[in-house]
């Protein structure tokens, strides 16, 4: 065989050889790109996102939509080619593969953190929502989870009514945990509950309530001793009428604002967007303060290749959604959901000179 052959040989074979591990041989990041953009307001996936029942609701036609990002599955890592191609593209993101999945968590637990999340973020944009309505709702402390193995397992349930411990009357979910802490492990701990069964969709005053005695035990931190009975508090809401929010295959906490503006604009006469089109993502808690979130450039990116005008951005996340804006796309900050009612209401209006926006100093 000729030399300069042998040469052509050797050099195809070493690069069908470099070619297949770069093919084979996975790296440690996962790719993150803009996700569907859906109209909180309209429907998705042939459900209508957000319904209400009980209460009447007045047609909402605007554009009030929440963003997502798309990511690799827990269980992917992408390979050395898929890598470098992600890093040259310029509306993908490439990340370490343990700041989305910390190591040790699997795909179902990311999948339960993630539903967990979305349900959460879900109660809290009902909150906030008819708060900023100025419609009541009731709260209780619940036991919201009990610890496989733990000293309540089989006395207390998840749902449990928590009325008082040890004759004191609680109201938030820290209550609990003061003052069965007050305790030595070992100790006694008596809970006045109404059980989940009967308290299920109707206010515990009124309803039959038994005690339920627990045996603290030392908890697994380090530290100095500690009592506890293996639950976790947590907050049941009673909404004076339904609020469904159908949104499948999406999960975190980033949609909370965007479906709390969703609501309020269900809930009242008029359109919020007057015809804008108005896009944006951020947390919002029960008392209607937004906070940040991940992929904020590729939410926006998004957002924009579907037609948004307006963005509505958390605060915390200025800086970083400024360095990046895509063209005709107005960058609003926002802290809280008034502020985003404020907005909302400049932009309807055509008054948007001083909307408070990311890209001014």
């Amino acid at each position: 065989m000729p030399s300069r052959t042998a040469t052509l040989l050797a050099s195809t074979l070493t690069l069908i050889a470099l070619l297949s591990v770069a093919l084979l041989v996975p790296t440690p990041y996962s790719e993150m790109s803009p996700g569907p953009t859906v109209n909180t307001l309209g429907t998705y996936g042939g459900d209508t996102v957000i319904q209400i029942s009980g209460r009447q609701t007045y047609p909402a036609d605007g554009h009030l939509n929440m963003t997502t990002v798309r990511v690799t599955g827990a269980d992917y890592h992408m390979n050395v080619i898929e890598s470098v191609f992600g890093w040259l593209r310029h509306d993908d993101k490439v990340v370490e593969h343990d700041t989305l999945y910390p190591k040790g968590q699997t795909a179902e637990q990311a999948d339960q953190q993630n539903a967990e999340e979305f349900t959460q973020s879900q109660d809290s944009a009902k909150v906030a929502a008819l708060d900023e309505l100025k419609i009541p709702v009731p709260a209780r402390v619940i036991v919201g989870a009990v610890v496989a193995g733990g000293a309540s397992q089989g006395l207390l349930h998840a749902g449990d009514v928590i009325k008082s411990v040890d004759g004191t009357a609680v109201t938030q979910p820290d209550d609990v945990a003061k003052l069965v802490t007050k305790h030595q492990p070992g100790q006694k701990v008596v809970f006045t509950v109404v059980n989940a069964a009967d308290a299920k969709g109707k206010p515990a005053d009124g309803l039959p309530t038994h005690q339920v005695t627990v045996t603290t035990r030392k908890s697994d931190d380090t530290g100095p001793s500690r009592a506890v009975v293996g639950i976790q508090a947590g907050v049941e809401h009673l909404f004076p009428f339904a609020i469904d929010i159908k949104l499948a295959d999406v999960g975190g906490p980033s949609a909370g604002m965007m479906f709390a503006l969703g609501i309020v604009d269900k809930l009242t006469p008029g359109n919020m967007t007057g015809g804008k089109f108005v896009a944006g993502t951020g947390t919002i808690d029960d008392s209607g303060n937004v906070g940040p979130i991940g992929g904020i450039s590729l939410k926006t990116i998004g957002a924009r290749d579907k037609g948004a005008q307006y963005f509505l951005t958390p605060a915390d996340n200025c800086g970083e959604a400024a360095k990046d804006v895509p063209h005709g796309l107005t960058l609003v900050k926002v802290k809280t959901l008034d502020d985003a009612m404020a907005a909302l209401t400049d932009i309807k209006s055509g008054d948007t000179a001083d909307l408070p926006s990311c890209t001014k100093s």
